[in-house]
């Protein structure tokens, strides 16, 4: 028997303090403040909490030892199958939230790049009004904390999720079930698999990394999926596919907003504008990092102009 004060100062010797508390209170089941009114308490853990320190000396991210991150409020579940939800990836959320005309989001007060203070609205406003029920697409889900996080925000819209991976999927029908989201999960490379539909936005947040990136061999990014991190080309050949492919399944006047790597706004621009997207917009995330860029499809004389 060990006390908890023992422990997290043992633990402090090879991790964090704050990783030590989250990780042991994981193993009780309690959180920082009863652990720090508790100091004096005995346990036998000790073997167990051992284990999960010393995974996490070694680099393993805290989110697949404790099998939780928390996005956009809410905890989500995760396992080495899926890649790590990042706060960056909110920005998606904030977006889709404001083009599904969900009334006032973060996404409000950070214009496009290049854009004037009105934001959002000076770029074309929603694509379905209040009321009307959006169709969207999370496209390489994974955990499905875009998809589940949309289908709660966004009452009326019916939200499908795509994934290549089998354990991917699991998970975010794991995700949704334990949320109560109305999610349907349908295993596709990209848009391979899906149903004939047409969708008024889609969101993606695909490999980007290229092979060979030095940030592959660093830190948490060692022990996500890779195929979730690496196209294993030059970082652009998932993005590449998913603007070409993209206005097919698009609705008229529907947008496709993709995360993307730091360098690569331009390319995606770029991209966009080469598969016939208009008011391509980009956003910063709050790093002040240029994170997503997207574009709508329009329809002209009866044709896209994809």
């Amino acid at each position: 028997m060990t006390s908890v004060a023992a422990l997290l100062a043992a633990a402090r010797q090879r991790i964090p303090a704050s990783e030590a508390r989250l990780l042991l209170g994981h193993l009780l089941g309690r959180s920082a403040a009863w652990l720090e009114a508790h100091r004096d308490d005995e346990t036998s853990i000790d073997s167990e909490f051992s284990t999960l320190v010393g995974r996490r000396a070694a680099g393993e991210p805290v989110a697949y030892l404790v099998g939780v991150r928390e996005f956009y409020g809410r905890d989500y579940s995760v396992t080495p199958d899926v890649l790590i939800p990042r706060p960056e990836t909110e920005l998606l959320v904030d977006i889709a939230k404001a083009k599904v005309g969900a009334g006032p989001s973060q996404a409000d007060a950070r214009p496009p790049v290049g854009g004037s203070e009105l934001g959002l609205r000076a770029w074309g406003g929603t694509v379905v009004g209040a009321g009307g029920t959006a169709r969207i697409l999370d496209l390489g889900t994974g955990s499905g904390c875009l998809a589940v996080t949309l289908a709660l925000e966004l009452s009326r819209a019916r939200v499908v999720a795509a994934d290549l991976s089998p354990a991917a999927l699991a998970v975010a029908r794991t995700n949704a079930q334990r949320l109560g989201a109305v999610v349907e999960c349908i295993e596709s490379d990209w848009f391979a698999a899906l149903p004939a539909q047409r969708f008024d936005l889609i969101v993606a947040n695909p490999p980007y990394v290229a092979a060979g990136d030095p940030h592959l061999e660093m830190d948490d990014l060692r022990f996500e999926p890779a195929g979730a991190l690496t196209d294993h080309a030059d970082g652009l050949s998932a993005l590449r596919r998913i603007v070409v492919e993209a206005p097919d399944w698009l609705a008229d006047g529907g947008w496709l907003f993709l995360e993307h790597g730091y360098d690569q706004a331009v390319a995606v621009a770029e991209l966009l504008a080469a598969a016939g997207f208009v008011a391509i917009e980009q956003y910063r995330d709050l790093a002040g990092i240029v994170r997503v860029s997207g574009g709508r499809r329009i329809m002209a004389s009866g044709r896209s102009c994809a």
